[in-house]
């Protein structure tokens, strides 16, 4: 099982980029691998929109 610890977002030249960490675990919960790497552009409309509506709430609630 791969199991997501944490992510952050990029506006780059390409378009929106996902950066992520993960561990591996395997079935009996043994660890196989820790802080593994990905990152990927969004491109599906609907995630895009999702993740300007976290933007827009970080501007509005939390820039002040």
């Amino acid at each position: 099982m791969k199991k997501i610890t944490s992510f952050t977002h990029l506006y780059t030249g390409e378009g929106h980029r996902i950066a992520y960490t993960y561990s591996e675990i395997d079935e009996q919960g043994n660890l196989i691998s820790q802080n593994s790497r990905g990152n990927f552009i969004e491109v599906h409309p609907e995630v895009i929109e999702a993740i300007e509506t976290i933007l827009d709430d970080i501007k509005k609630n939390h820039l002040q």
